[in-house]
């Protein structure tokens, strides 16, 4: 028979590996626990990035392909072209990006006055096609370049006298000299053509066309197409330029544009050919 002094032993050692073995489940649940708590922590952490920022809505539109993106009311249309970047995988400086005219880099889309659904544009082309485009246009405005050294200046020719002599139109658009402003929402209007007839030009920025109307009928061109833009102030009016869009490889196939005011002839030439031309 088992002495009491051995019951005793064997009861209490059942009792401690009993012991031992509820505070080891007791600690293993407290560390999922913690590592649950972890796991949530790291997931709510790291998911809005733009928190306590007011967004806005924008639908942006290149080559056939629609995106639609939340983005920082307050960013920049610098940043804008990051994300289109991002997005297209078109560098930020081969984009011409549109919004009633192009997008000012330096100010935010707050300060453009772009709301909810705005569509917003986007002209570019891969490296190549690019380099493949501007030789000719370049070429092109070295040959009217030279050409322009050997003669005297263009409103003093008798081509163009034929339409200055008539005066300023009555119903051309004021000129603010020494400002440039984005092109305006409407037509540009009250100008006259090389037969003196009265011209308007619409920038249809979302189609990426020109539009030149006229009482008899409107020419609709893709921008893409315009090999160069050339424009020169008019004498004794300086705040008005008299402006041409090669539509062809000669000098031939310029269409003349007369009292063009100033302050939209670099928003003109930008919009028409884009800023990447220059890199």
């Amino acid at each position: 028979m088992e002495t009491e002094a051995q019951k005793l032993e064997l009861c209490c050692g059942d009792a401690g590996e009993s012991n031992s073995s509820a505070a080891g489940k007791a600690l293993e649940m407290d560390q999922l626990h913690e590592d649950s708590d972890i796991s949530q922590a790291s997931v709510s952490n790291g998911g809005d990035s733009e928190t306590g920022k007011e967004l806005v809505e924008l639908k942006i539109i290149w080559n056939k392909n629609k995106y639609d993106v939340k983005f920082p009311l307050d960013s920049t249309g610098a940043d804008l072209k990051e994300k289109i970047h991002s997005l297209t995988g078109l560098p930020p400086t081969m984009q011409k990006v549109m919004f009633k005219g192009l997008l000012p880099e330096e100010k935010t889309l707050r300060e453009i006055k772009v709301t909810n659904g705005a569509k917003i544009m986007v002209v570019g082309s891969t490296i190549n096609d690019v380099l493949a485009v501007n030789t000719p246009k370049e070429a092109a405005q070295q040959e009217v370049k030279s050409e322009e050294n050997k003669k005297e200046p263009l409103c003093r020719q008798k081509q163009h006298r034929k339409v200055l002599d008539k005066g300023k139109p009555e119903d051309v658009m004021p000129s603010v000299k020494g400002v440039q402003e984005r092109l305006p929402t409407v037509p540009l209007s009250g100008m006259y053509n090389k037969t003196g007839g009265k011209v308007r030009l619409t920038f249809k920025l979302e189609q990426d066309q020109l539009w030149i109307g006229t009482k008899e009928r409107t020419e609709k061109i893709p921008m893409g197409s315009i090999k160069n833009v050339v424009n020169e102030p008019i004498e004794g009016h300086e705040d008005y330029h008299m402006m041409a869009f090669q539509l062809g490889p000669t000098e031939a196939s310029y269409y003349w544009v007369y009292w063009v005011p100033t302050q939209y002839v670099d928003a003109i030439k930008d919009t028409v050919l884009g800023k990447w031309q220059y890199f």
